[in-house]
């Protein structure tokens, strides 16, 4: 099951100037140094832990959705208890709310998080978040996807570990259009004026136009940027480009309203449950595949607990069970033949699923693209929510 607020809109400046000025822009104080990260870690003698995450990002049980499979196992098999939170909603609002604590050298609350990579690279940045002690967890070292190992903000992925993963592709409608998208320059053929949406946000929008333009999205330059904007405010001018939206372009595809849009990829499977016709497509020349991550925040409490809990998460026989129930491409490949061997057919046929399992030709078309730092992030957002009317 996807969920539709996970990917966020950066409206305005407001957050972004915030994060640019904590980042060292202003308020240099405000990165803890690698000495000051570390509490005294409670976890042999107090066995449990408290995780946040996202609202339905978790297996829960079909009789009872208070309970949630996995996590419960996992105390079974422990004894650690997790007291598990749906707070997050928004990454912008969530950085607001434990900004404080982080800047102010305290305890968050919270041992295990769940943020969006382009978030995540704020906090490795500021020194917020703890690194893993990979010792302690030999089955991300053995099962991570290779493809997500060394994003720029996080090489090696010492202090973030991919909790689930997605694609920035292109959803259309075949039987509507009558035709197939195989680039994103089909995106701007006369017989899709007006009927085309872009995504708003600028951390989700402008990587997948990049690779349109033929840029190698691992390092993008401004100059490359600001050409894309060029590109789409022309676009936007002549009309073609209907609107810029959030997850509702789920509900215009799906009325018809829209013949193609960006897209991710965890909201098409749903959406073709009820609707076959509805294709999405990694273009020929490349989409962005992004993550949302787990980190341990500074001053957690029970870090070897939250540790463990990330590792647990990279059998691939728990990867399956959470994969099988949130749609989202699964971090962990060897989970592939977990699902395949399954009894049930139709969790069997998700192993077949290239956007839950990305198969070789797909994987060699996708890219991590390099995040946008602190310094640049002012002048992007304002070009960019300029150009789509935010």
């Amino acid at each position: 099951m996807a969920v539709h607020s996970r990917r966020t809109l950066l409206k305005g400046l407001g957050g972004t100037a915030a994060l640019a000025a904590l980042s060292g822009c202003g308020v240099p104080s405000a990165r803890i140094s690698a000495d000051r990260r570390a509490a005294p870690d409670r976890s042999a003698r107090d066995k449990a832990l408290t995780f946040a995450n996202w609202p339905l990002y978790i297996d829960t049980d079909d009789d009872n959705a208070s309970r949630r499979p996995t996590l419960d196992a996992f105390r079974e098999r422990t004894g650690i208890s997790v007291t598990y939170t749906e707070e997050i909603n928004d990454n912008d609002e969530f950085f607001g709310k434990i900004s404080p604590s982080l800047m102010n050298h305290q305890d968050t609350g919270r041992d295990l998080i769940v943020i969006s990579d382009w978030m995540c690279a704020r906090f490795v940045r500021l020194g917020w978040v703890q690194e893993m002690d990979r010792s302690r967890q030999p089955n991300v070292d053995r099962h991570l996807d290779p493809l997500l190992r060394n994003p720029h903000f996080d090489k090696g992925r010492r202090s973030t570990v991919p909790w689930q993963s997605g694609i920035t592709g292109i959803a259309y409608n075949r039987e509507q259009l009558g035709r197939e998208i195989r680039r994103v320059s089909d995106l701007w053929a006369d017989d899709l004026k007006g009927r085309v949406t872009l995504l708003s946000g600028l951390d989700e929008a402008f990587a997948l136009l990049m690779q349109g333009d033929g840029v190698d999205i691992t390092r993008w330059t401004n100059d490359d940027f600001h050409r894309v904007c060029d590109r789409v405010e022309k676009l936007v001018n002549s009309r073609h480009i209907r609107r810029f939206t959030g997850n509702d372009y789920i509900k215009d595809l799906a009325s018809g309203d829209v013949l193609a849009c960006q897209a991710y990829s965890g909201d098409v499977i749903q959406l073709q449950a009820d609707k076959p016709e509805i294709e999405f497509v990694v273009p020929e020349e490349g989409a962005e595949l992004w993550s949302e991550s787990l980190m341990i925040p500074n001053l957690a409490r029970h870090k070897a607990n939250a540790e463990k809990l990330v590792d647990y998460y990279y059998e691939p026989e728990v990867a399956a069970e959470l994969a099988a129930w949130v749609n989202y491409v699964c971090p962990v490949p060897a989970a592939r033949d977990v699902l395949a061997s399954a009894k049930d057919e139709e969790t069997a046929a998700l192993a077949e699923d290239p956007l839950i399992f990305p198969d070789d030709a797909m994987r060699a078309r996708l890219a991590i693209a390099r995040d946008i730092t602190s310094r640049e992030r002012p002048e992007l957002a304002k070009r960019w929510n300029g150009v789509a009317g935010l």
